[in-house]
């Protein structure tokens, strides 16, 4: 009775529950088959097993290209993050202190690439950067995937840094320190938070980019997706399954690694 009379308060709460809960288990359903098929023990992709092995994770190991391109991608995921945030972190800064007219152009134009297709960035890319003279090289993959992580920095920066207040710079500055001095003490400390989530986040959209590093790929510039694809175009065995598990399986350990260290709650600064 006690639950019937809630129903009729609020009829519209187990409708809002059942939608919640089917909308989870379609969002969650193909990463959960993907997992199981990765213990498949046929030599192909099948859903219900027929069998649970780990034949395929030891594949992970035993091909070589998927190691060689999973240390690119590593290398090429956390040197474009090192040059984003340094590129990232001050622009944040001076666009949102700056009192210029141009700094919400500015900002709209350092944020386009998270609205624009990768694939239409990969191919604009691969025509300006071959007309630089770069071409097909490691240095284009960086340049590439620094312009499509930095708005991820400036973005979780930005958002902590407008929730500090002005008056610890500008106590610090009363009491002598410089500006270098004030970032380093006062302003780093407090963003922090922001710059450890968007450095995050860029690694990790490297390090699944496939659209931009299929236009640069080469024998020494390969990073995983591309092999991957590549190898899927040519075998249907698990292998894959078993890597996008590992994959999945450091995604999560990335996330908890930065809920563990600040949390949701830290993610906003101080006023």
């Amino acid at each position: 009775m006690r639950l019937w009379r809630r129903f009729k308060r609020n009829p519209e709460a187990p409708m809002l529950g059942a939608f919640v809960v089917l909308f989870f288990a379609f969002m969650l359903a193909p990463i959960l088959i993907v997992v199981i098929v990765a213990f498949n023990d046929a030599n192909f992709v099948a859903f219900p097993l027929r069998g649970y092995s780990l034949r395929w994770f030891y594949r992970i190991v035993e091909y070589r290209p998927f190691l060689d391109s999973f240390v690119v991608s590593l290398e090429l995921a956390f040197a474009s993050t090192l040059v984003a945030c340094l590129l990232g972190v001050p622009a944040s800064l001076a666009l949102v202190r700056g009192r210029s007219r141009y700094a919400n152009a500015i900002a709209t134009f350092l944020l386009s690439p998270l609205a624009m297709p990768l694939i239409v960035l990969g191919l604009a890319f691969l025509f300006y950067l071959s007309a630089l003279g770069l071409g097909v090289s490691f240095l284009s993959l960086l340049i590439s995937h620094t312009v499509v992580g930095l708005p991820y920095i400036m973005r979780t920066v930005a958002g902590v840094y407008r929730g500090v207040s002005s008056d610890f710079e500008e106590t610090a500055s009363i009491l002598g320190a410089n500006r270098p001095q004030t970032f380093w003490y006062v302003t780093l400390p407090l963003i922090r938070p922001g710059i450890f989530a968007g450095a995050l986040f860029s690694i990790l959209i490297s390090f699944d980019n496939l659209p931009i590093s299929f236009f640069f790929g080469s024998a020494e510039t390969n990073t995983l997706p591309v092999v991957m694809l590549s190898y899927i175009e040519h075998q249907f065995d698990p292998s894959i399954a078993a890597l996008s598990a590992v994959q999945m399986l450091l995604a999560v350990f990335a996330l908890l690694v930065v809920e563990r260290i600040y949390g949701l709650k830290h993610m906003s600064a101080p006023t």
